[in-house]
């Protein structure tokens, strides 16, 4: 994965965009690294993921000098339709939840990326973009859905139709950004410990997520029954028990994901 650099600390995968000299553009060769890497780390033995950037940049949208040709030869769309959407469901339906460590730009599809964080950490020099109208194109990464939930109809469109930069600060004002941290550095400590937490956490960890993405197409009674489905799930876990008995006897919990 020449483009993606993949470890595991703990029971955390560590992802990240690696290819600095161009701000982590997403190329071709990228977008398969990608796509082959969040497939191993969802049958890896990892309870979280953390997603992040090489160097000054988180991901700045998609390489124009490397797509352009293809996509002026087959439509913009079909790399989204055989690219992007795929891996955008991919990290939606992973089992654990994700964390963003938003180290710079967060442009175009890279500002996707980064709102696909259950948990969106960001350093204070970061910034966000709906970079397309910039282009001529529309915005694109479920970025049209994404907006309207995270910030509003109004904030939304202000984004795409104006293409104007969102610092980090105001993105964490507006709601799009969970976490906000000084530097860099500090960024990447704190995302960390924060997957670290999550990865440590109990299987209904990864139920709760499922539960989330489901609310959005369902009705509250729909949801309502899901949630019955799913506390049947997390109530017969081992987790369950350890959580009880541990609350009883007054202690920390130690789960293990089952």
């Amino acid at each position: 994965m020449a483009r993606m650099s993949l470890s595991y600390e703990g029971n955390v995968a560590v992802l990240k965009f690696n290819h600095p000299e161009v701000m982590n553009a997403v190329g071709k060769v990228m977008l398969a690294d990608l796509r082959t890497a969040v497939a191993e780390v969802r049958h890896s033995k990892a309870r979280a993921l953390l997603l992040t950037g090489e160097g000054r940049g988180f991901c700045a949208g998609a390489n124009l000098q490397d797509d352009a040709p293809a996509e002026a030869n087959s439509g913009a769309g079909s790399s989204l339709r055989m690219g992007y959407n795929p891996l955008l469901l991919a990290m939606r339906e992973l089992p654990m939840p994700i964390v963003t460590a938003v180290n710079g730009a967060a442009a175009g599809v890279g500002m996707s990326f980064a709102l696909m964080g259950d948990i969106v950490c960001a350093s204070k020099n970061a910034f966000f973009l709906q970079a397309f109208a910039r282009i001529g194109l529309v915005p694109d990464g479920g970025s049209t859905w994404l907006l309207p939930r995270l910030a509003g109809w109004g904030r939304a469109m202000e984004l795409s139709l104006l293409a104007d930069r969102l610092p980090a600060e105001t993105a964490h004002e507006w709601g799009l950004v969970n976490r906000l941290y000084e530097d860099p550095q500090a960024l990447m400590q704190g995302a960390m410990e924060m997957a670290a937490r999550l990865a440590n956490g109990p299987k209904s960890i990864a139920l709760i997520r499922r539960l989330y993405w489901a609310t959005w197409q369902n009705s509250f009674e729909q949801q309502l029954d899901l949630e019955a489905q799913v506390q049947d799930i997390a109530g017969t876990s081992s987790d369950f028990q350890e959580g009880v008995a541990a609350f009883l006897q007054k202690r920390d919990a130690k789960f293990t994901g089952n």
